[in-house]
């Protein structure tokens, strides 16, 4: 299947401040297909894997494995962003990163991410495309990457996000729940110093494209 062709197309336009999204969606011609044994039909991320792989905007770390339970890393969550939200990643500025050279297929995803603000480098010049991003981190990418308008509360039905020092961490985290992106590792819990796993990174932006009006269908598996 050419994920290219079936790919719903959207435009995104940003008006006082708040973005929102149109898209037309094309039908689809033929069944959605995904090629990964390790992604069970039971599982919650099956959903989310099988729309957006068709869709383009992820891909597995194999032809045949996804690996759903395996952390993500800053340069997957930084390429899945970037195309969830369409971006021009070829006309881009350097970041100077010494560790993403312009030969990486993570580059312009980093590039563009990284001069919207969304994300930035663990120096001036080192980004650490292979490390590890904490559920807390992937909330504040989100709500910054599709401008959710920013939670005033502060507390949330989380214990575990009330005990964080930093205020605006609580708020990102509250914007999420308030979206209904996220209903936490339990009803008490969402675990924010947890690394994100590649499952739970690619459930986050399906419920994310689904808040901003992104009205994916699932259609017949193959």
């Amino acid at each position: 299947m050419n994920k290219k062709t079936s790919r719903q197309k959207f435009a995104i336009a940003s008006a006082i401040g708040v973005m929102t999204v149109a898209f037309v969606a094309e039908v689809p011609t033929e069944a959605a297909s995904i090629p990964f044994t390790d992604v069970p039909i039971q599982s919650y991320y099956y959903e989310p894997i099988i729309l957006l792989y068709n869709q383009g905007i992820i891909e597995g770390r194999t032809a045949t494995q996804f690996k759903p339970g395996q952390e993500a890393t800053r340069a997957e969550a930084a390429l899945f962003i970037a195309n969830a939200l369409e971006l021009d990643t070829v006309n881009v500025k350097d970041p100077g990163f010494k560790d993403v050279p312009t030969s990486s297929k993570y580059y312009g995803a980093i590039a563009a991410l990284y001069e919207k603000g969304i994300i930035h480098g663990k120096s001036p010049t080192m980004f650490d495309p292979n490390g590890t991003l904490t559920r807390s981190h992937i909330a504040k990418m989100i709500v910054l990457s599709f401008e959710f308008e920013m939670s005033s509360a502060s507390t949330t039905k989380f214990t575990d996000v009330n005990k964080l020092q930093n205020v605006n961490e609580r708020r990102y985290i509250q914007t999420l729940v308030q979206n209904d992106i996220t209903k936490g590792t339990s009803n008490t819990t969402f675990s924010p110093n947890n690394t994100v796993t590649r499952g739970q990174l690619t459930t986050f932006l399906h419920k994310a494209l689904l808040a901003k009006g992104e009205d994916f269908e699932l259609v017949d598996v193959q």
